[in-house]
């Protein structure tokens, strides 16, 4: 619509004739976005991007759609056409448009906020289960039809279900899933990481747009099934998506930009696609024919005559064990295959970058990378996720401690949203875990402070989407649902009740359960479109664990215990660490009650504490990791 219509020299002599053209980046303004999609489906029954809204000096919309042509053709009407024929009615019978808007708008205003209170139950969280079971692809797995969105939180989810409730299928599912979703185009098989969407049930034809929070909350996935199976090829792909993002997705200053465009030269896909000629041109014939036998480069193509190197429907691995090849030499000469083509393909014309940085996606990939660092013990990670925590802190914050949403060209703006507030905690919290840095544990409690005072509806419970100070629009809604990312309200619980155990602070678990019941109802009609809150009132019903672990930071037993919390697949643990150092001293002084938990007998201690009691202090690594097999 962009090429077709707005960088059109006759549409724009239109529009800046008879109207107001304003476009909206709806990464930077959710909260436009959100009010006027809301609008678009009331009023059309269904939504999309680009989302064209037409609006009334006072921001009252009157008319909604989402692409137009330049002119009408095969039943849709072009936007020349549209805005005649909106001219002639706003010029000719002004009155009747404006009653038509505010009937539409006082209903849309009525329903705006409309959720089911409940008392969230097991009942919903089994129900989302099945739900799962039954749309589950069992051929290439994921859920539903095409087009196929990764939806990382719906695996988390169901590994969280598989660990509490000792479900095999759940994991099944989410095994065949990362699977396939690997083994496919959507997969950067050349220079990593993982493409939007999957236009195609086999997850091989991409839209070739990668997103910075897919990739995080896809890591994230990868490390969780790691830590479940001890399968490294798991944690070998979430390596991956990290090598991408720290390579190509990373400001000079440390912060993450948001996403690469699938075209570039104005073609989409042309940057990732390739054919035989030029694959032998690269590695010679010998190794050309052995690297698209194994990824799927075919003279014919699978991809408009060009090729989408995959591995479906077998990894090297798997077919070095059909042909009874030495796996190990294979895949050595596979990678250096691989090198070879991201070099060529390095010359290439890139796709454009969007280099905003989003405070909110940032803190997906600060959760991303804390996580990485402790569940596979390389603090590089974590370092990387410090530097882009440090960025935000001291760019992205007014004056007066307000956080914001984007950074952009040496400018941070707009009062950050619900999100930002509720992934940035996130990260927060993970990054404590991952460092022991208590200034990182401490900023999440004055974000925490913040989210509540800006965000809280006192009324009703659960969280707006704008705080009280940002931009008043029509209205503030609410967002619940987890779509293509978790939603705020979503994440804010799962974060608040962490937290609540962090703390021992009952009235903050009661905020996390106040925001579960609040869409509690809404949730039981249909559970899977509410993945992420359903992970949270999880991690209610099953209760908080705080494991701290007190000792020196030089003691090797000590250094032990930190590792194997660390490592352990604890999808409701919080960890805090009580050591001798600097930083144990400051967390001390922010928690107080861990004062009473200190090393028994001068050795390194680990106390397990769930809903608030703790069981007796275990002294020796071998103990500690006896309970953390047995409480999962």
């Amino acid at each position: 619509m962009e090429r077709e219509s707005f960088e059109d020299e006759e549409v724009a002599a239109l529009l800046n004739e008879y109207f107001v053209p304003i476009k909206v980046d709806r990464e930077e303004r959710p909260d436009i976005d959100n009010l006027y999609m809301a609008y678009c489906q009331a009023l059309t029954g269904q939504g999309g991007w680009p989302l064209t809204v037409m609006l009334t000096p006072e921001q009252k919309p009157f008319f909604a759609g989402t692409y137009f042509p330049k002119t009408t053709r095969y039943g849709r009407v072009g936007v020349m056409d549209m805005l005649n024929q909106i001219r002639e009615k706003w010029s000719g019978d002004r009155d009747r448009v404006l009653q038509a808007s505010n009937d539409i708008v006082e209903r849309m205003m009525m329903y705006a906020n409309e959720t089911q209170h409940g008392e969230f139950s097991e009942d919903t969280i089994h129900r989302g289960y099945k739900s799962f079971v039954s749309s589950f692809d069992e051929v290439y797995g994921g859920f539903g039809a095409a087009p196929k969105f990764p939806t990382p939180h719906n695996l988390m989810f169901l590994s969280a279900y598989y660990q509490t409730y000792q479900e095999p299928q759940a994991l099944e599912m989410v095994k065949h899933t990362l699977d396939s979703m690997y083994r496919g185009g959507i997969y950067d098989h050349i220079g990593f990481g993982f493409a939007r969407y999957s236009t195609d049930e086999k997850w091989l034809v991409p839209h070739f747009e990668k997103m910075l929070y897919d990739n995080a909350l896809l890591a994230i996935t990868y490390l969780d099934v790691y830590q479940l199976t001890n399968e490294r090829q798991y944690a070998q792909i979430a390596e991956s998506v990290f090598t991408y993002v720290l390579r190509d997705m990373t400001s000079p200053e440390g912060a993450f930009y948001c996403a690469e465009d699938a075209d570039s030269e104005g073609e989409e896909g042309k940057f990732y696609v390739f054919d035989r000629e030029e694959i032998e041109e690269v590695l010679g014939l010998e190794e050309m024919h052995k690297y698209c036998n194994i990824y799927d480069i075919t003279p014919e193509g699978n991809f408009e005559g060009m090729s989408i190197p995959n591995l479906i429907p077998f990894t090297a691995a798997e077919i070095a064990e059909q042909r009874d090849l030495n796996v190990l030499a294979l895949q050595t000469d596979l990678e250096e295959s691989r090198q070879k083509l991201f070099d060529y393909r390095e010359q290439r014309i890139h796709p454009s970058k969007d280099d905003k940085v989003l405070t909110s996606w940032n803190g997906m990939m600060i959760a991303a990378l804390a996580r990485g660092s402790k569940r596979l013990q390389k603090p590089k990670y974590a370092q990387a996720a410090v530097q882009a925590a440090e960025f935000i802190w001291n760019q992205m914050r007014r004056e007066d401690g307000r956080l914001l949403a984007r950074y952009r060209d040496g400018h941070a703006a707009y009062p950050a949203y619900l999100d930002d507030y509720a992934y940035l905690i996130w990260g927060l919290q993970e990054l404590y875990e991952a460092t022991g840095q208590t200034v990182q544990l401490e900023r999440a409690l004055v974000l925490k402070d913040q989210l509540i005072q800006l965000f809280w509806d006192s009324e009703n419970g659960g969280f707006y989407f704008t705080g009280t100070d940002n931009e008043q629009l029509l209205t503030r809604t609410k967002e619940t649902y987890d779509g293509a990312m978790p939603s705020g309200n979503s994440v804010a619980a799962w974060a608040l009740a962490r937290l609540a155990a962090v703390t021992q602070d009952e009235e903050l678990r009661e905020y996390a359960a106040r925001t579960v019941d609040a869409f509690a109802g809404t949730v039981k009609q249909y559970p899977p479109g509410y993945s992420m809150m359903l992970l949270a009132g999880m991690q209610l019903l099953q209760g908080t664990e705080e494991i701290v672990l007190a000792g020196k930071i030089e003691d090797l037993s000590y250094q032990e215990m930190v590792a194997e919390t660390q490592k352990a697949y604890r999808p409701f643990a919080t960890l805090l660490l009580n050591n001798a150092g600097e930083d144990g001293i400051a967390t001390r002084e922010l928690l107080p009650h861990l004062s009473d938990m200190s090393m028994q007998g001068n050795s390194a201690t680990a106390y397990i504490c769930e809903g608030f009691v703790c069981h007796e202090p275990l002294t020796t690594v071998e103990a500690l990791r006896e309970a953390l097999v047995k409480r999962g």
